[in-house]
């Protein structure tokens, strides 16, 4: 994905100034940066949840800017937020199949001849099986939703997000509201997915102490603009970083 040229502004208040990045295809890179320095407005620009006021968002060679968000997720960009919500009365399986791009037992036409998607339906459960095993949730397949801890729900909607076709997922703050353990973990399963499914992250994360292990690249944010960006021993060394966000 790239950003070239990205302004939003806000009845006078710029929040991005001139953002150019490259996130770099099947690595997980995370985006950090003070409080209040625009890390949440990129991500909402990105996912059109926010129309920049100039400059293009590419993603896999295509212009997106100013696409609707439901059409940028259809592309297989896909966000997920600081609290899950996932449908809590309905299977940790049944949460992962609902998430199925194009069910074909969806249309009301195709409904009505069981024969034309039941294959369909059989390669959805086979996926989604296959996701729960890479974030170990296979064992919980037929339990609500509702039974899972903060950590695994989080791995649980980020399992939505693969299944729904995702090439490329946006995860904001995923350690947040877990204890060293569990958010460890969570991180481990990230790395997993990035090696075994390909995907590509990009993360917003206050906890780098956590987080920095399992990172391939850091972007910096200061006052809307990208500051710094490369390996991560070269950003949290770089003196702009240390005093705008670091507390240097």
């Amino acid at each position: 994905m790239v950003l070239k040229g990205i302004r939003k502004s806000f009845e006078g208040l710029v929040a991005l100034e001139h953002i150019d990045m490259n996130v770099s295809k099947g690595l997980i890179t995370m985006l950090i940066g003070p409080n209040g320095s625009g890390k949440t407005t990129l991500l909402n620009v990105i996912t059109g949840f926010y129309t920049p006021d100039r400059g293009e968002v590419i993603f896999e060679g295509k212009n997106i800017t100013k696409w609707p968000p439901h059409k940028i997720y259809n592309e297989g960009l896909v966000r997920t937020f600081q609290i899950p919500q996932p449908f809590k009365s309905l299977t940790v399986l049944e949460n992962l199949v609902t998430a199925y791009r194009e069910n074909p037992g969806e249309s009301f036409v195709k409904a009505l001849f069981r024969k034309s998607w039941i294959k369909d339906e059989e390669e959805a459960v086979h996926k989604a099986f296959k996701i729960l095993k890479i974030l170990n949730l296979d064992h919980m397949w037929d339990r609500p939703a509702s039974h899972l801890s903060g950590g695994q729900m989080k791995l649980l909607e980020t399992g939505r997000a693969i299944m729904s076709g995702a090439k490329m997922i946006l995860m904001d703050e995923p350690a947040s509201g877990l204890n060293p353990k569990l958010a460890n973990e969570v991180f481990s399963y990230i790395v997993k997915m990035k090696k075994e499914l390909g995907i590509t992250f990009l993360i917003i994360e206050h906890r780098l102490d956590l987080a920095l292990p399992y990172v391939d690249r850091v972007l910096a944010m200061c006052r809307g603009r990208i500051v710094c960006e490369g390996e991560p021993k070269e950003v949290f060394n770089n003196p702009i970083v240390v005093e705008s966000y670091l507390g240097g």
